[in-house]
């Protein structure tokens, strides 16, 4: 990542302007043009040093489900099963963790009961048992990582 990539992921974890043409706004701020942002970010995105680019919804408020899960996945079989639990739809935020429950990841549906579905359908497909992990509470934290 050069400078410019910098600015741009530091401008973008506030979130687009709510306006017409959000990326004119943040054109004008970085001083560089809205196609060398929408590049940057496609290379980016390429490269894999950004995981996501898009709208975070909150599936619940919109009748929706979602729920944290992890697996105890064998290191013999990580990449395999990446691939399985990735290709599901509703799998957003995969994570590899240094600990006995070694793989994370967000299941979000459009209906409440399809969480539990989606968690047995990848259970069936992997082999591998998923922790369901509901929320009970929900904090707002504004996490920001200045890159």
């Amino acid at each position: 990542m050069d400078s410019i990539d910098r600015a741009l992921v530091n401008e973008l974890q506030d979130g687009l302007p709510v306006c017409r043409r959000p990326f004119d706004a943040i054109s004008n701020r970085l001083g560089i043009s809205v196609g060398e942002i929408t590049g940057r970010i496609g290379k980016l995105l390429d490269d894999r040093v950004l995981s996501r680019f898009g709208p975070m919804f909150n599936a619940e408020r919109l009748g929706g489900g979602i729920t944290l899960c992890a697996m105890q996945v064998p290191e013999a079989d990580f990449e395999r099963v990446t691939k399985q639990v990735n290709a599901f739809p509703e799998v957003a935020h995969n994570y590899a963790r240094e600990h006995d429950l070694n793989m994370w990841f967000v299941v979000a549906t459009e209906q409440p009961e399809r969480v539990a579905e989606v968690i047995a359908e990848i259970e069936a497909e992997t082999g591998c048992r998923v922790y369901d992990m509901p929320k009970r509470n929900e904090f707002y934290i504004g996490l920001k990582l200045p890159v």
